[in-house]
């Protein structure tokens, strides 16, 4: 699907079009990474008709969806370690993810039915952090940010909200708010159980305390963990109010 930085792989790609012939607005949406290794090679793309996608298409976006490398059938190896669970480097598992969220942007908005004056960057889980990372990269070619349950490190030993090494989380927020430029919105459950509300606020202070500039909402307890709220049934109900919002004010309509 894209050619990575310096590197040519092919990611394994869906694009979801709205009615109509466009142009239309590029939502790009990054996946998050599973707890098991072994469920990398098993990903799949998330389909058109998934409550999530429909929620743009239905407003008129066009959305792109992309395995970044290492998972599923795209090429290449998993780049996305941040090294052993008691020294991590979030920082740079979050620029690698970055590095593929980069290219799909750009292979995204040379679709010949996309508008090419700034695509929305959604991210959750691992794709939420790889979000943060792309943003403090302050590309031009992005007219939104959207974090969904962003971080890395979470269920550290197979246990419910426990970050290998929260500090080191909080930190590397920080670092990347000091370079990130765009306006963002940060989206965390009250019952995320891979970023507490204590964790997930920490993180968000580190970042606009650096200089980053982000709306953060805690929307009530969402199922049994509200880290799914974003992909999970009934999702939209609860974001999609602040994301209408947040993307009206940053004028990315479709």
């Amino acid at each position: 699907m894209v050619a990575g930085d310096g590197e040519h792989l092919n990611l394994a790609g869906r694009v979801c079009r709205p009615a109509g012939d466009g142009p239309s607005r590029v939502v790009v949406i990054n996946h998050g990474s599973p707890v098991s290794a072994s469920a990398r090679p098993r990903m799949e793309l998330t389909e058109c008709d998934a409550e999530a996608t429909q929620w743009f298409t239905r407003r008129g976006y066009v959305v792109v969806y992309a395995l970044r490398r290492g998972y599923g059938d795209s090429d290449g190896d998993w780049a996305e370690r941040y090294g052993h669970c008691s020294d991590p480097d979030f920082v740079r598992a979050g620029l690698s993810s970055a590095r593929d969220i980069g290219a799909i942007v750009r292979y995204a908005l040379a679709l010949p039915y996309a508008r090419h004056d700034g695509a929305v960057v959604i991210g959750q889980s691992a794709g939420g952090w790889g979000t943060i990372a792309y943003a403090s990269q302050a590309p031009k070619d992005v007219a939104a940010f959207v974090v969904m349950a962003g971080g890395r490190g979470g269920h550290a030993d197979g246990e419910a909200n426990e970050n290998c090494q929260p500090g080191r989380l909080v930190q590397a927020a920080g670092r990347f708010g000091a370079t990130a430029r765009l306006p963002m919105l940060w989206i965390y459950a009250l019952n995320d159980s891979f970023f507490d509300p204590s964790l997930a606020s920490a993180m968000h202070d580190a970042f606009t305390r650096a200089g980053g500039n982000a709306q953060f909402i805690q929307p009530p307890p969402f199922g049994d963990d509200g880290h799914h709220l974003f992909f999970g049934d009934g999702g939209p109900a609860v974001w999609g109010a602040p994301v209408a919002a947040y993307l009206a004010r940053m004028g990315a309509t479709p």
